[in-house]
């Protein structure tokens, strides 16, 4: 001990303080490296988000690209034609909800067997149905499908009591209209099995016919009659609502259920009667209220002009970003970037499985949430700087701030999302576009908040922005908060002395 205590004593004052420091170092250097463990964690977790969400955009961008085709395009940017028919019940009667519901579906169905896709078939209040088929010309090719009643009827022509049209039917003259009340049908079409479009039984003529397949209990009851009007050669007219198609002699009886209607259909006039056939008969009668066709260069030009206007906004936006906040305006580039990219890839997965279709006002709704994640990319930018301001370190900066820069945000995002969602749910036309992309994008800048602001934020404040504040922009956020940090130290002197 005594030699300890002279050795120690023989050390010089600056021995000794060297000798502290070593000890000091030794001492703290267990514990800077407990904290290099604990901040591993940190970083692996957020790495492993950004990988994460790398290999989601990559998924995007391949699921909609190219945008044009992978993206579904409505009516008011592809073209077509618009139609509003009004329902109405044979009695007089107001068609019922049920009714509408019905009629609708039926429609849609017709429309949806005339090859047309992307199509919207909406009820309109009580009594009106709104057709919008994209990529159509001939609004009344489409209204003559459409709003068939489709009810078909097989009639004995020797049980007609209108004289006018036998005698029509007679001379040779087609589509004749039979007097409501005027002929009772053995057979309607609610027994037609399939039906089918062939050539006509003279091929040399390049018309069409129309072969229907009744069911068992369709083909017994043509088979009584054709059985009793074959000796005589009688006549069955075929009648589609109320206008008479065909009648055709029978030549012998007719077992088999198959029943061709003739009347020298075009290939596209075939298609129609067999398109409406198919879908059965409306339980009301719609007429044509109205219809416009769009043309598709004035869409596109819609089209061309929305997206012009995002990229001088976006531009706007960049220089701004790069003005005011320098390094950290990347960082909000970036923001918009995922942004983008996954509102790209949501609209491309809805537009796949028939979903979406991005209209005119749906484009508005685009642009508007695409300065809303502008605005929260900012609001959480400058609630960092803040912190920071406020004497934090840049560390804690990046973790406070980014909370309470996104709890902010989700509170303007959650009003907006409710607005969003009653335009969805009780507009209609294209209304419903509008909400659909406004809530889409909302959902969006929630994700790039959590998966790609906070993280990346929090990331880069681990290290990279201390050593570079000038680049980043917070230089002045930490010489203010010096500054401030001296006032107080010297008021506190003060209060000492």
């Amino acid at each position: 001990m005594a030699r300890d205590k002279k050795s120690s004593e023989s050390l010089s004052g600056v021995d000794r303080w060297n000798a502290t420091e070593s000890a000091a170092k030794r001492d703290k250097a267990p514990k800077s490296r407990r904290r290099g463990r604990r901040r591993d964690p940190q970083k692996r977790r957020y790495v492993t988000t950004l990988v994460v969400l790398l290999a989601v955009l990559v998924a995007c961008v391949i699921g909609f690209t190219p945008v044009g085709e992978k993206i579904t395009q409505g009516l008011d940017i592809r073209g077509g034609v618009s139609v509003v028919m009004t329902a109405s019940k044979s009695n007089g009667k107001t068609p019922s909800a049920e009714d509408m519901a019905t009629a609708t579906t039926i429609v849609q169905n017709r429309v949806n067997s005339l090859g047309a896709s992307e199509t919207t078939v909406q009820q309109q209040g009580s009594k009106s149905i709104l057709i919008q088929i994209p990529g159509a010309t001939n609004a009344n090719q489409a209204i003559k499908t459409i709003g068939q009643t489709g009810l078909l009827e097989f009639v004995r022509l020797d049980e007609i009591g209108d004289a006018d049209a036998l005698a029509k039917i007679n001379a040779g003259t087609e589509n004749v209209k039979l007097k409501s009340g005027t002929y009772t049908p053995f057979m309607t079409g609610s027994h037609v099995k399939s039906v089918t479009v062939g050539q006509s039984s003279n091929s040399l003529s390049g018309y069409y016919s129309v072969n229907v397949k009744l069911d068992s209990e369709g083909t017994k009851d043509f088979a009584e009659v054709t059985k009793e009007l074959a000796p005589t050669n009688g006549r069955i007219a075929i009648v589609l609502d109320g206008v008479v198609k065909s009648a055709p002699a029978v030549q012998s009886e007719i077992t088999g259920g198959e029943v061709s209607i003739t009347g020298k259909f075009t290939l596209n006039e075939a298609k129609s009667l067999k398109t409406v056939l198919d879908s059965g008969s409306l339980p009301v009668t719609l007429k044509y209220s109205e219809s416009r066709v769009v043309g598709p260069t004035l869409g596109q030009d819609s089209l061309n002009q929305g997206v012009f206007a995002i990229g001088i906004g976006l531009a706007i936006v960049i220089v701004y970003l790069f003005v005011f906040y320098r390094g950290l305006g990347i960082l909000t580039m970036g923001s918009l970037a995922v942004f983008g990219i996954v509102y790209l890839g949501i609209l491309a997965l809805l537009s796949h499985f028939g979903l979406f279709a991005l209209t005119l006002p749906g484009l508005a709704g685009v642009v508007l949430t695409t300065g809303s994640a502008a605005d929260s990319s900012i609001l959480v930018l400058e609630r960092f700087r803040e912190e920071i301001r406020m004497g934090r370190s840049v560390k804690q900066a990046s973790v406070s701030g980014a909370k309470h820069g996104i709890m902010t945000s989700l509170d303007a995002d959650a009003v907006q999302l409710v607005c969003a969602l009653a335009l969805f749910f009780f507009a209609i036309g294209s209304v419903k576009g509008f909400g659909l992309t406004l809530a889409l994008g909302i959902v969006c800048d929630v994700i790039t908040m959590f998966c790609f602001k906070a993280p990346a934020l929090r990331l880069l404040a681990l290290g990279t922005i201390e050593r570079h504040p000038k680049f980043w922009g917070v230089d002045q956020d930490l010489a203010e908060a010096r500054r401030k940090a001296d006032e107080r130290d010297q008021k506190g002197g003060a209060r000492n002395a």
